[in-house]
């Protein structure tokens, strides 16, 4: 009979490889990813983009953003209880994170921005990847006025 250690191990190996379609070994290329860089974290972060009053909105998220003096844009995400129980809350969140991930090269540089999504509407990922472009191109377009005004 195996230990655990033993089974430990062959769990650990067989998730450390990936199959494509066909069955043959691959291994995936991360071109996008979300490290803990890109991602605003700390609660005095989140306090000076919300004390910026620069928000925009549509029907799927609020937009607050703040410039940054890094060269990327990062991103947080506050989902409050009014948009469902945790596994809904949850969704949300991974959603807007895979938004973010996906088109972050093509967000305006040096932005430091919270999604908080409506609770009222259910988007999907396509709705929040284009509210996260247009309305992030809104705040750096507001910003840059602010900025040279």
């Amino acid at each position: 009979m195996p230990t655990i250690q033993n089974r430990t191990k062959k769990y650990r190996l067989k998730n450390k490889r990936s199959y494509d379609a066909c069955g043959r070994q691959c291994f995936p290329v991360k071109q996008f990813g979300f490290p803990n860089t890109k991602r605003v974290r700390s609660q005095q972060d989140f306090s000076e983009i919300y004390s910026a009053r620069q928000r925009a909105g549509d029907q799927y998220l609020l937009l607050f953003a703040v410039r940054n003096e890094l060269n990327q844009t990062r991103l947080g995400v506050s989902v409050s209880r009014k948009n469902g129980n945790a596994v809904k809350r949850a969704r949300k969140k991974r959603l807007i994170r895979e938004a973010f991930r996906l088109v972050q090269h093509q967000l305006p540089k040096g932005l430091d921005l919270i999604a908080i999504p409506r609770p009222t509407v259910d988007g999907n990922l396509q709705q929040y990847q284009n509210s996260l472009k247009r309305l992030s191109q809104k705040l750096n377009h507001r910003l840059e006025h602010k900025q040279s005004g």
